[in-house]
């Protein structure tokens, strides 16, 4: 049953709130991070009526979620608000067309999967299953998303069972324009390969766009009528090679044709992008790689089959990260803006009125990164997400370009004060790359207050990296606030930070990305920033690697290491940790360098490892076969987590125990004395 809760608050533009502290204060509780966050994936829909979010569920003491609307054209009305059932939790919303939402729900599960899905091929697996529902803004009704629910002549029961658990459609597009339909994706069940539709949110008909199979895909649909506008096809070319081949639809005759300047060999790891048409010129915007070490945005000619003698988009130091389209009738299918990938995913907008907007935003919340997430077609109400290192989301509404209405913080109860600062760095590492990195230090230190304990913290992928601003996990602030200085090395391997330094990543697992970390120790310590006898390693998932294979490693810098849910065993990580077979291909050949698991009897750093049993991207054996074999060489311990999954959103009881383990580790058991 839905009720009503909560009225959207009408607030000033409060600047005092924006300043800081200059002493430090008390560590910030455990349960400010454990907390269900206040507000969360927050959305409106395109015609600005309905906005739709994620929210603490009234009563829980912000342990469980609950799915909140609200009608913007009666907002004293208040929200509709359907907490969270006993097993399936709400973890995402998104607004929609047509008074419709679509909801992301997750629930533990255990059972045989016999290999659908990340889990045991045989046995039962412990793990979570998510699903997407529609339904209205007034929670008439939650039915599974897109589902085709025929049952298939041919499907074994089992195969049955396991669609049925994890879903058998997703959301491609929503088709802005178009007041009904939205493209989806659905399984088939029979060959498991994908089939796109329009499909219609008000009377559940769908019409066929494409059939994929194992090597072709959907690449750019038409965001005015869903025509597939280009394909994508994976070839085999001998060996393990493989070429990925970009087709674009020829409107005259009807026929994809290939495109050799879009295609390459997945050996050479370009990224290729086809994200947009101009309809002007009939040139496709291409965000790649092919020409610099970051990645550009260019215009592509289809008619002549080549790129424009310059790049439409290009920053010296970052990749052009997407670009800005309008959503809306006036705007629609036009450039408006573009992200850069520096240290906050910078928007930075081209469109006159929009670059007005979004700098009027700035000035009321300065040092604060701003993010538009919707607008309405006169942009009378503009829905945006200020957050920064010191203060949690907070989300608002720009009512007629004069007045914000706060919807609410992610995390109110957490002082901006007991944060402190936030640095985009970078350092030599010992065979002459710089390494970027960020660097988070407690709230009111000055060098002259000497050398500090300090936490290097890799971020998970690797292929991946970490960009500044809040924290989502809580790790830093939550270390911060205790008095340590936190650096995140984006070490080699690490991705969108220009091709040089991903690729020197390959086949060095442990090694000179292992360097890049304890590099980055040695030049904090060199700076006075770092106590080089109180430093630690703490990571996670591929983090949780690191700070193994930092145990094992002669002359490690640290004193301590700290593995969540790591690999530490790669002879038994296969191709098992990513569905994608482009994924599977591009990374698995990567994988490989100094194994933890193999050189465990070189283990010579007191270590920490946890892991959840739900986890089925790096199952327990890793971190339990780790500290078997490594305790009889260093104090080792080990920490199973009842029903934890891998990957966030966690439950409170799980950052209750998790950060509880860490700040006892650090304070107690780290080195002779703790850190």
């Amino acid at each position: 049953m839905s009720r009503r809760f909560a009225r959207l608050q009408l607030l000033p533009l409060a600047l005092s709130l924006l300043a800081g502290h200059a002493a430090a204060r008390q560590p910030i509780p455990i349960d400010s991070f454990a907390r269900v966050p206040e507000i969360q994936s927050v959305s409106m829909s395109a015609d600005g009526r309905n906005l739709v979010a994620i929210v603490a569920a009234p009563g829980s003491d912000h342990r469980e979620t609950a799915l909140a609307t609200w009608n913007l054209d009666d907002p004293k009305a208040g929200a509709t608000i359907t907490p969270s059932g006993d097993r399936m939790k709400f973890i995402g919303a998104s607004a929609m067309k047509a008074d419709r939402v679509l909801v992301l729900g997750r629930q533990e599960w255990t059972g045989r999967l016999a290999g659908c899905g990340e889990g045991k091929t045989s046995g039962a697996t412990r793990t979570f299953v998510s699903k997407v529902y529609l339904t209205d803004t007034s929670h008439d009704g939650f039915d599974e998303a897109f589902a085709d629910k025929t049952r298939r002549i041919g499907v074994s029961e089992e195969l049955q069972r396991c669609l049925e658990i994890a879903g058998t459609a997703s959301l491609v597009s929503t088709l802005p324009l178009d007041p009904d339909n939205v493209i989806v994706n659905q399984l088939n069940e029979i060959t498991l390969s994908g089939s796109y539709h329009l499909y219609n949110l008000r009377t559940n008909e769908t019409e066929l766009l494409f059939r994929a199979n194992g090597r072709t895909s959907p690449g750019l649909f038409d965001p005015r009528t869903g025509k597939v506008l280009t394909r994508v096809e994976l070839e085999s070319v001998g060996g393990s090679e493989y070429e990925q081949r970009i087709s674009i639809l020829d409107e005259e005759t009807g026929e994809f044709e290939l495109h050799d300047k879009l295609s390459n060999r997945l050996t050479e790891r370009h990224s290729v992008g086809i994200v947009g048409r101009d309809e002007a010129t009939g040139k496709y915007y291409v965000l790649t790689d092919l020409f610099a070490d970051q990645t550009q945005a260019w215009m592509y000619d289809p008619a002549k089959r080549e790129f424009d003698s310059e790049p439409l988009l290009a920053h010296p130091q970052f990749s052009i990260g997407s670009l800005i389209f309008g959503s809306q009738p006036s705007d629609f299918n036009r450039v408006l803006g573009f992200t850069v990938g520096d240290m906050q995913r910078t928007a930075v907008y081209v469109d006159p009125e929009m670059r007005a907007i979004h700098d009027g935003i700035k000035a009321a919340f300065p040092d604060q990164s701003v993010s538009i997430g919707g607008y309405n077609d006169d942009r009378s109400r503009v829905l945006f997400t200020t957050h920064s290192a010191q203060h949690p989301p907070a989300y608002h509404l720009l009512l007629d370009r004069k007045r914000v209405q706060t919807l609410g913080s992610q995390r109110p109860w957490i002082e901006a004060g007991d944060i402190g600062e936030q640095r985009w760095v970078s350092y030599r590492a010992r065979d002459g790359m710089q390494i970027p990195a960020i660097l988070d230090l407690p709230a009111g230190w000055t060098p002259k207050d000497g050398p500090l304990p300090t936490v290097i913290h890799p971020h998970g992928g690797p292929w991946a990296r970490d960009y500044g601003g809040w924290d989502m996990s809580g790790w830093v602030p939550f270390l911060t606030s205790r008095g340590y200085a936190v650096l995140r090395p984006q070490y080699r391997g690490s991705a969108g930070l220009g091709r040089e330094l991903w690729l020197a990543g390959d086949s060095q697992w442990g090694k000179a990305m292992q360097d890049d970390k304890d590099d980055g120790a040695a030049w904090l310590v060199e700076q006075g920033i770092a106590d080089r006898d109180r430093l630690a390693i703490f990571g996670y998932s591929y983090g949780g690697f690191a700070a193994a294979a930092a145990a094992v490693r002669p002359d490690s810098p640290y004193q301590c290491a700290i593995s969540g849910a790591p690999v530490t065993d790669l002879g038994r990580l296969g191709t098992s940790w990513s569905e994608d077979r482009l994924q599977r291909i591009l990374q698995g050949r990567t994988v490989t360098g100094m194994d933890p698991m193999r050189n465990a009897d070189k283990a010579s750093l007191p270590i920490l490892l946890y892991v959840g049993d739900r986890d089925v991207r790096t199952p327990a054996f890793h971190a339990r076969d780790f500290y078997e074999a490594a305790r009889s060489r260093t104090t080792a311990k080990f920490e199973l987590i009842p029903d934890m999954p891998h990957s966030m959103p966690w439950y409170y009881r799980h950052h209750q125990k998790t950060l509880g383990l860490i700040e006892h580790y650090l304070a107690e058991e780290c080195g002779p004395e703790g850190l």
